[in-house]
C-alpha cells in the first residue's frame, strides 16, 4: 500500500509540474506562430540528468521495489525505497544505475537494477523567432550549435537584416571544463551576444556558438527603404549593412530612361523627430564615379523624378512620339485607294 501511495503521490506531483511548466511565462511570451519541435536524439546516450527529469527504476525479482522517481531540486533521487538520496544531476542514467545497484546490494544479493529515463524536463526549450521561416520552440536533448537551430527553423527569410541576437536565460546546468566562467555572471547581468549572419555563413571562428536550453534567439528583421517614381519596379527594399543608393536602385531594376538622374530626392527621417530632411543626389555623377555613392538609412524614401518632355535628353523622343501619333491620326481619316 505504501508503494502504491508513493506512486500515486509521484504522479500527482508530475501532473502538477507539467501543468505549471505549460503555463511558464517565458513560454507564453513566445510568438503565437511558433511551433514546438525538437532536435533529433543523436547522442542521446550521453544525456545528463537534471532537476525535473523522471526515471523508471526496476528491481528484478522485487516488483514491490519498482518506482518512478523524479530528480529533485537539489539534483538527487530522494524517494527510492530504503535508500538515502542518490546524486543524479549532471550524470548519465548508466552512472546512476550503477550507484543504485551498489546501494541496493546492502539489502539484496546480486541485485539486478535497470534505470530508464522516461521524461526529460530539466531543460526548457530554446525559442527562435524573427526573420526565420518557421519560428519555433526547440527541445534540445544534446549539444546544438546555432547553425543547426537556424536550419531546424527553415533558414533565414529575405527580411533577415544581418544580425542574430542570442539571449541566455538559464545558466549552464552541467558546464564542461572551460565553461564555468560563462555559467553565472558575477555582476548579475544577463548574458547576451550578437552574431553576424555573414560571419555564420562564412564559418568564421566564434560565429557558430552552442545554444543553451532556454535561450532566446532573435534573427533581426530589416527596416524598409521605399523607392518611388521613375524606376522599373517601384517598391520597398529591406536594409542591409552598407546599402547604397546605387545598390537599392539596382534591386528595383534601376531608373527608367526618362528619369531625371541628376536630381534624385531622398527624404530622410530626422533623428528623434517625425520630420524628414531633403537630400538631393546627382545619380548620373555617381554612375560616372564623379561623386561618392550615398549610404542609405532605414525608412529613407527615394523619389526618382522624370525629366521634362522637352529637356535635352527627351526632346528627340518627344518629337518622334508626337510625329508618329500625328501620322497615325491622319492616316485613319484618309481614303483608301487601290492601284491595279
Amino acid at each position: 500500500m505504501k508503494v502504491k501511495a508513493s506512486l500515486l503521490t509521484t504522479f500527482i506531483v508530475l501532473a502538477t509540474l507539467i501543468v505549471v511548466y505549460g503555463q511558464d511565462p517565458a513560454a507564453s511570451q513566445a510568438p503565437s506562430s511558433t511551433q514546438s519541435s525538437s532536435v533529433d536524439s543523436q547522442g542521446i546516450r550521453g544525456y545528463l540528468l537534471g532537476p525535473g527529469d523522471v526515471i523508471d527504476v526496476r528491481v528484478f525479482g522485487q516488483p514491490e521495489m519498482n518506482s518512478v522517481v523524479e530528480v529533485d531540486g537539489d539534483g538527487n533521487l530522494s524517494s527510492l525505497p530504503f535508500l538515502d538520496p542518490i546524486r543524479a544531476k549532471c550524470r548519465t542514467e548508466k552512472e546512476v544505475q550503477k550507484d543504485i545497484a551498489t546501494a541496493y546490494a546492502k539489502y539484496l544479493k546480486n541485485a539486478q537494477i535497470s534505470v530508464r529515463i522516461t521524461e526529460r524536463k530539466s531543460r526548457p526549450p530554446a525559442t527562435i523567432f524573427g526573420a526565420v521561416r518557421q519560428p519555433s520552440q526547440v527541445l534540445m536533448l544534446r549539444s546544438v550549435r546555432l547553425n543547426e537551430l537556424i536550419s531546424k527553423s527553415g533558414g533565414f527569410t529575405e527580411r533577415a537584416s544581418g544580425t542574430i541576437q542570442i539571449l541566455h536565460t538559464e545558466p549552464v546546468m552541467c558546464p564542461a571544463p572551460g565553461d564555468e566562467a560563462d555559467a553565472a555572471p558575477v555582476d548579475g547581468s544577463v548574458p547576451f551576444r550578437i552574431v553576424q549572419i555573414g560571419d555564420l555563413k562564412a564559418n568564421k571562428p566564434g560565429a557558430n556558438p552552442f545554444i543553451r536550453p532556454g535561450d532566446y534567439i532573435s534573427v533581426t528583421e530589416a527596416e524598409p527603404v521605399y523607392i518611388t517614381g521613375s524606376v522599373v519596379n517601384p517598391t520597398g527594399v529591406y536594409m542591409r549593412d552598407g546599402l547604397t543608393l546605387s545598390t537599392a536602385l539596382a534591386m528595383v531594376g534601376d531608373v527608367r530612361k526618362e528619369a531625371k538622374k541628376s536630381e534624385i530626392i531622398i527624404r530622410r527621417v530626422k533623428d528623434h523627430s517625425d520630420e524628414r530632411e531633403i537630400i538631393r543626389v546627382d545619380y548620373a555623377a555617381i554612375k560616372k564615379n564623379l561623386k561618392p555613392d550615398v549610404l542609405l538609412k532605414p525608412y529613407d524614401w527615394i523619389d526618382v523624378p522624370e525629366s521634362s518632355p522637352f529637356s535635352g535628353g527627351r526632346l528627340g523622343q518627344t518629337l518622334l512620339s508626337g510625329f508618329t501619333q500625328a501620322i497615325t491620326s491622319t492616316a485613319s481619316i484618309l481614303p483608301m485607294r487601290v492601284l491595279y
